[in-house]
């Protein structure tokens, strides 16, 4: 890690696409657990249609993947008569590409792959491009690989509205300093967040306006280190901080957990993303200032109605549902792409997300917040 004055650490550009709405709402929880080896899984519904294996990153990250994706991707996919087969690679490269080599000797019909990291998302792909077997690349894209598809939200989108809600809660603190504590440099989606952020920030970092202390890309998004990063870059700092630009709840979390043993808690302006539970909770108390929404029930809609055109052989079915491309910068291709609108919350619109049915109001009104949740209507 590094201490960096003036505008901080210059990543990698990405490219984007356009944006496509879908339609639905999710019933987000924010339970743990894991998949199992392959090819089998739990989840798997009996008998009929065409297999559909789902390979998702971990359970460590965030409360996203086995709370959210796995019941959303389970549902969606029966709904288009197939027969989803979905497990959890827990964080490790080689546990996911042994599960792929296990979903590809059954003979699934498709893969929907969100990968650890971009090196082995895209030797699983080439690997299921041998053996005739279409891929999707769910949520983040494989750079170097060979997905057909690609669904996810507008990731630079997403990073932009982190970066307004971020000068939204400085408001006109002229000179008000800010470390980033930015995901991992192997997820293409963290290099997208950082550079919406620096759409929004980057000319107030130039005028002076803000003035960003540190910044630091965590690897493996891991809430444990990003907490210690964080730590390290205040106490440099002189215990000084205004602004936190955190890439998600997880990470924001962590930051949070810092700011109470210091007494800043509530004091810094922080960022978060994915709406989970107890980030919304940190938001209603008032030691986070907002999130973005993605409603993940719309991505896992996407993503089945895809895997279902493919697994009829319908190419032109499944073109007339991916209207947007995002560009590989690696091996400079465009992957034909469905792309969905997320959506900042502040703590006046977290009812919002309880409405949409992506978090449960019990989830989030506990005691602390149970006077917030009055406030705002949430039952």
């Amino acid at each position: 890690m590094r201490k960096i004055s003036g505008r901080g650490a210059v990543l990698v550009a990405a490219g984007t696409g356009l944006v496509l709405a879908l339609t639905a709402c999710g019933a987000n929880t924010s339970s743990g657990g894991g998949g199992g080896g392959a090819p089998a899984s739990p989840s798997a519904a009996a008998g009929g249609g065409a297999k559909v294996g789902v390979i998702l990153p971990d359970t460590s990250t965030s409360a996203r993947y086995e709370g959210f994706d796995r019941p959303l991707l389970d549902k969606a996919l029966k709904a288009e008569g197939l027969d989803p087969d979905i497990e959890n690679a827990q964080g490790d490269v080689q546990k996911f590409s042994t599960l792929a080599d296990g979903m590809i000797t059954s003979g699934v019909k498709v893969l929907i792959l969100d990968a650890p990291n971009t090196d082995v998302g895209a030797a699983v792909e080439k690997k299921a491009q041998a053996a005739g077997i279409p891929t999707i690349d769910y949520d983040r894209l494989n750079l170097g690989g060979s997905a057909d598809y690609y669904v996810s939200f507008d990731n630079t989108r997403v990073g932009a509205l982190q970066g307004t809600g971020l000068a939204q809660g400085l408001a006109d603190k002229r000179g008000a300093q800010v470390i980033e504590i930015e995901g991992a440099a192997t997820d293409n989606n963290a290099t997208l967040f950082y550079n919406g952020q620096q759409s929004v920030l980057k000319p107030m970092y130039d005028s002076g306006q803000f003035k960003v202390v540190a910044t630091q890309r965590i690897p493996n998004w891991d809430n444990q280190a990003g907490g210690a990063t964080f730590e390290q870059f205040l106490t440099a700092n002189g215990g000084k901080v205004d602004g936190v630009l955190a890439a998600n709840d997880g990470l924001a979390g962590a930051v949070i957990t810092v700011l109470k043993k210091t007494g800043l808690a509530g004091k810094a302006i922080v960022t978060g993303q994915d709406a989970t539970p107890d980030g919304l909770q940190a938001i209603l108390r008032g030691d986070q200032y907002m999130t973005v929404f993605k409603p993940i029930s719309d991505e896992a809609n996407g993503a089945a109605k895809l895997a279902g055109a493919l697994a009829k052989g319908d190419k032109a079915g499944a073109d007339a549902l991916a209207t947007a491309t995002t560009k590989d910068t690696k091996n400079d291709r465009s992957v034909k792409s469905v792309l969905l609108t997320p959506i900042l919350i502040t703590k006046d619109k977290v009812k919002q997300v309880v409405d949409q049915g992506s978090v449960k109001a019990s989830e989030i009104c506990v005691a602390d917040t149970k006077a917030a949740c009055d406030q705002l209507g949430i039952k």
